[in-house]
C-alpha cells in the first residue's frame, strides 16, 4: 500500500540514463510529481509521459518538477526519453528501492514492474496527494489542478 497523504516523502536516490543521480531532497522547495510507471514504450506509459511533457511549461510556471520512475534500466530510459523528447528525468529503479520506499505495488503476479501510481510532494517534502489508479489520458490535468488548488 502506498504511503499516505501527510507523510514525509522518503528521500531516495536513483540514476538517470546519463549516469547522474536524482536525490529527492535536493528538489525540496518546489512541488514534485513522482510518477511510477510500468514500462517504457508501452501505449499507456507513452501517453502519460508525453502528456506530462506537453504540459511541462505549465508545471514549471507553478514551481513544479516531474520525475518518472520505472524498474527498467538506464539504456531503456535513455531511448524512451530521446524518442519522445521528454524534458523531465526518468530514473531507473532496477532494485525497487524507490518503489519499496513509497509502497508502490508490483504490477501483476509474475512481473517486477511497478504499478502506475503517482505522488505529489509539496515544497516542504510531505506527500500532498496520492493517485493509486492513474488514468494516463487524464492524469496531467489532475496533477495541475491539485497543485493550483494547494497553492496559496
Amino acid at each position: 500500500m502506498p504511503i499516505s497523504v501527510g507523510s514525509p516523502a522518503p528521500d531516495c536516490v536513483a540514476h538517470r540514463p546519463d549516469g547522474s543521480q536524482v536525490r529527492l531532497s535536493e528538489l525540496r522547495g518546489q512541488w514534485i510529481l513522482l510518477f511510477f510507471y510500468p514500462r517504457d514504450f508501452t501505449p499507456g506509459c507513452t501517453m502519460e509521459s508525453c502528456s506530462l511533457n506537453d504540459a511541462y511549461d505549465q508545471f514549471e510556471s507553478l514551481g513544479a518538477t516531474v520525475v518518472g520512475v520505472s524498474s527498467q534500466g538506464e539504456a531503456s530510459h535513455s531511448k524512451f526519453q530521446s524518442r519522445f523528447g521528454l524534458r523531465f528525468p526518468l530514473v531507473a529503479d532496477t532494485d525497487r528501492s524507490v518503489g519499496d520506499a513509497y509502497g508502490v505495488p508490483l504490477r501483476g503476479l509474475t512481473t517486477r514492474t511497478s504499478a502506475r501510481v503517482s505522488f505529489l510532494i509539496d515544497p516542504t517534502g510531505k506527500i500532498a496527494e496520492v493517485w493509486e489508479k492513474v488514468s494516463p489520458n487524464k492524469h496531467t490535468q489532475q496533477v495541475l489542478d491539485a497543485i493550483q488548488k494547494a497553492k496559496p
